[in-house]
């Protein structure tokens, strides 16, 4: 009884930190607690029974199946426990979700016992997470003529484990708490550098906000024990940087209400708010946990007797309150209204929080209920032999005759699943899809584990074309954490079907690229979807959207996403680029005229459709991927015949390089990839299916042209730490050029790296180097500069063609795989590193700048303390540029003048975007 004796010590480690004893999910160690129970008189059998009901986790959790065995014993007569009379012995297999509780209420339900089979068949009912083998069990038992099976069926088509449930309260008693005020990222609910306790509900739970934000949660709570805590972003939106089901399930713990008495730390029902809403991946998650995301509108831009908005002195919309959300203020939500309340009066319109699918989620307890029962009502209803009756809400279908398509409707009509035959869908249209590309990150990923336990599910849809398990965001520090961790992530994962970045059994060597650029290897049709665990997932090639942990764990369980079509903005370019221009200043040049155009975020919840023709995958790739800090949905790049089949063939050769490695599985995924390629660029040569455009005749949501002749100077993207408005600070949205600087401003690391780099980056570091060193003799560094390639590939290629011998000559650090870093950097020398290829400071969990340092980086990251973090006398700060202005603030310590910079890229060709030179639009 070892394990028992080991987890008790456990126990006992975790009260010094506050911490109840961990959920329970190894046979061996519950096997030890079952035997306990089953003697009367063992002095730990009153614990050994608290343990076995209220703290074990379900699904198909090694201990859920041991606990499932020992309930069918129990209900049997075969063991008898005072304590666990059968029927509590079918109330506890009732919130076991899925797989070995299913098995056994399936043998129950359908074995001999008559007085048995009705009570399982009950319990059946109920539940919604039924996989293959278990339907064809009762599709069988149905043909053989059982009438329990028949029973459970009918229940199943008339979905009775959805229509029996309580209605959702149609009002919510609300009280206020402003989280912080303007935008709220996602690392304030779930900061990254706690991404190794995740998986660790209960741990994880305590680094919500801050502990000052906690106290003053429980003091509402303690003040209206009977209403909910909204969390706020006032003069913000919430969620934004990334959809993060930690941060949800951190939310849900300490606002929510728990899901099961006998599931610790699972909790569902957060309620959260925003004056701008709520992003819209994090949005998503909201509804995996059955919670109200509110969009408040409780600011609104002032206007003058003419109807105009009146402008600050920095040209910023001022703002007027429309009602208070202090915190403290208590609201009612009135879901069958549709309306938020106070003081009796209406104060907002909340019908987008309350749409019927959304009432659904509510109502079941979040969405993954929803999606399985749909599926197992239309099973149920086919092995019937009748049509299903209309239980749920129906999908929104909208469909304007004549009227072409945007990409993005393209790419889901093409996708679309169980929509009306012959429909052409339009945004808006509520539409279920096939999903041919899953990522999962290494920092969510057992939380993605957890979820797939949780809903039973044990193997990778087969309609998947692929999917990837990633090491990047532990990469930088291989520390006692991820030792613990990363091993049991691949071992899961691999064991589940995907392709993973470490061997569990070291038969090849790690690969830690960032994530997005294998998904975007991998991706090798224009016409398909990815579901990604991280808000960058935005392919260059195909429509990705980033995910929380749960929908990555639903794509791959089921090889679906249900979603909205989203609508687009379409952006085109005009003029020429010069010559000492880089393509990230296009990027940040996007943003800065598209809010300058239309004064507010025209990308904010919707796909941006960017034509961008002549740029190859990998570097049009850092567009798309800033589209996330522009708060877009997602984004599609528009490309020319010869350039998508160049991008193709690329993608060709890396996935190859993962064959070579021994990466491929039994299934040869990979294998199939290089097929389908190789069938796409066909498709292309031959004229028989071009390249992804949209129809000239496609309606947008706002249209937008991108001048090159007016850009100028490099700009960076600037937190503006000092703004007076802190609404203004960590938005990503001002933009400023270089001269506004007057190169003089300090800066104190610099940053090469991150997904935003391709190979190109690094060329172009190198070729600095060699101009530096050309004209002055030597190159000295007056700030450390860190050096962090996203994959190996560009390694092994700037090795091959020469540019790693400058980088390592000028470099103090450079990474070993033989011999990882086992502690993080806390300090930098003035000299360049070359970090191990992944996220590195971007993730902001292993690798931190010093704090209060200003650093200048490739990255997208400028959230408060995630790249470096404040100190009392400084704030801390990063600025997001291109590659060279990095190099050169390294270089001299300081911002470059215009003049300096156009000086040291002389000669080097930054980028070879240009135009398009004709309009990208499908044939007609």
């Amino acid at each position: 009884m070892h394990l028992y004796q080991d987890y008790l010590a456990e126990i006992e480690e975790r009260k010094a930190a506050g911490l109840h004893p961990k959920p329970i999910d190894g046979a061996e160690l519950l096997a030890e607690i079952i035997a306990q129970i089953k003697d009367p008189s063992h002095e730990h059998r009153k614990q050994s029974l608290d343990f076995l009901i209220y703290n074990t986790l379900p699904g198909t959790t090694s201990a859920a199946g041991e606990k499932a065995r020992f309930l069918e014993e129990v209900i049997l007569g075969k063991s008898v426990v005072a304590e666990i009379s059968p029927a509590f012995a079918f109330e506890l297999l009732s919130h076991m979700k899925g797989g070995a509780s299913i098995h056994t209420l399936l043998n129950l339900a359908l074995g001999e016992d008559a007085d048995i089979a009705p009570q399982a068949a009950e319990v059946l009912k109920t539940q919604v997470y039924l996989y293959d083998a278990d339907t064809a069990r009762l599709k069988a038992a149905y043909e053989a003529g059982n009438p329990v099976a028949k029973d459970i069926l009918e229940s199943y088509a008339a979905a009775e484990f959805f229509t029996k449930l309580p209605d959702v309260l149609e009002e919510v008693q609300v009280v206020t708490y402003i989280a912080a005020e303007g935008d709220i990222s996602t690392d304030l609910l779930s900061p990254g550098n706690q991404a190794h306790s995740r998986s660790d509900r209960e741990l994880h739970g305590k680094c919500l906000i801050t502990v000052e934000a906690q106290e003053a949660i429980k003091a509402l709570q303690k003040l209206h024990p009977d209403k909910s805590v909204m969390l706020i972003a006032e003069k913000g939106t919430m969620g934004v940087g990334s959809s993060r089901m930690s941060g949800v399930n951190n939310v849900a713990l300490w606002t929510g209400r728990q899901a099961s008495p006998y599931v610790p730390f699972v909790n569902i029902f957060p309620i959260v708010a925003g004056t701008n809403g709520i992003s819209p991946i994090f949005l998503t998650t909201v509804s995996v946990t059955g919670g109200i995301g509110i969009d408040l509108k409780n600011w609104v831009k002032k206007t003058d007797a003419e109807g105009k908005v009146v402008t600050n002195d920095n040209g910023d919309p001022v703002l007027e309150q429309a009602y208070s959300v202090e915190t403290g203020t208590v609201l009612t939500i009135n879901t069958k209204e549709k309306k938020l309340y106070g003081n009796g009066k209406v104060l907002a319109d909340i019908a987008s929080a309350f749409t019927p699918q959304k009432l659904e989620f509510i109502k079941a307890g979040g969405s993954y209920a929803i999606v399985f029962g749909k599926k197992l009502q239309t099973f149920a209803a086919e092995t019937l032999g009748i049509e299903a009756p209309a239980v749920f809400a129906p999908a929104k279908e909208v469909s304007h005759q004549g009227q072409g398509l945007t990409a993005v409707e393209k790419i889901f009509n093409r996708n679309a699943v169980g929509t009306t035959p012959g429909l052409t869908l339009h945004a808006g249209s509520d539409v279920r899809v096939k999903v041919n590309i899953v990522g999962s990150q290494d920092t969510t990923g057992l939380m993605t584990s957890q979820e797939l336990e949780a809903m039973a599910a044990t193997v990778i849809s087969p309609t998947v074309d692929a999917a990837y398990q990633s090491g990047c965001h532990t990469a930088s520090v291989w520390d006692k954490k991820a030792q613990a961790n990363i091993p049991r992530l691949m071992s899961f994962m691999q064991g589940f079907g995907l392709i993973t970045a470490r061997d569990p059994k070291d038969g090849y060597h790690a690969m830690t690229d960032v994530i997005h650029k294998v998904l975007n290897d991998l991706t090798v049709d224009d016409w398909d979807i990815i579901i990604g665990g991280d808000s960058h997932t935005r392919m260059s090639k195909g429509v990705a959207f980033g995910a929380d942990s749960g929908t990555v764990a639903l794509a791959l369980a089921t090889g679906e996403a249900t979603m909205p079509i989203p609508q687009s903005v379409k952006v085109t370019f005009k003029g020429t680029l010069k010559a000492y221009m880089d393509f990230r200043d296009v990027v940040h040049a996007t943003q800065a005229q598209m809010l300058k155009k239309f004064g507010e975020n025209v990308f904010q919840g919707r796909v941006i459709e960017v034509h961008i023709g002549t740029l190859p995958a990998d570097q049009a790739f850092t567009f798309t991927d800033w589209t996330a800090e522009m708060k877009a949905k997602a984004s599609i790049c528009i490309s020319q015949p010869e350039t998508l089949i160049e991008s193709l063939e690329t993608a060709k050769n890396r996935i190859q390089i993962m064959i070579d490695k021994g990466m491929d599985n039994e299934s040869q995924v990979l294998q199939g990839l290089i097929d389908k390629a190789d069938k796409r660029i066909a498709e292309i040569r031959s004229g028989e299916k071009p390249p992804l455009a949209p129809d000239a005749t496609a309606k947008y949501h706002a249209e937008m042209v991108v001048d090159l002749d007016i850009i100028d100077e490099p700009m960076i993207a600037d937190p503006d730490v000092n703004n007076e408005d802190v609404s203004k600070r960590y938005t990503h949205d001002v933009i400023r050029g270089l001269s506004y600087y007057e190169g003089s401003k300090a800066v104190d690391l610099g940053f090469v790296g991150s997904c935003m780099v391709h190979k190109g980056d690094f060329k172009i570091v190198a070729k600095i180097l060699r101009n530096l060193e050309q004209s002055q003799g030597k190159v000295e560094f007056n700030a450390p500069l860190v050096v962090a390639a996203p994959t190996y590939n560009i390694i092994d290629e700037l090795k091959a063609e020469g540019d790693w011998d400058i980088l390592q000559k000028y470099s103090g650090f450079e990474f070993d795989d033989n011999v990882p870093k086992t502690a993080a950097r806390t300090e930098y020398q003035n000299m360049m590193y070359l970090e191990r290829p992944g996220c590195n400071l971007c993730m902001g969990n292993q690798e931190k700048a010093e704090k209060g340092d200003t650093v200048m980086a490739t990255s997208t990251r400028l959230f408060q303390g995630r790249v470096v973090e404040d100190t009392e006398r400084k704030k801390g700060e990063s600025l997001l540029s291109s590659t060279p202005v990095v190099v050169l603030s390294a270089i001299l310590g300081r911002t470059p003048s215009l003049n300096e910079y156009k000086t040291a890229v002389e000669g080097i060709d930054l980028t070879t975007f240009a135009p398009p030179v004709s309009e990208l639009v499908a044939a007609s």
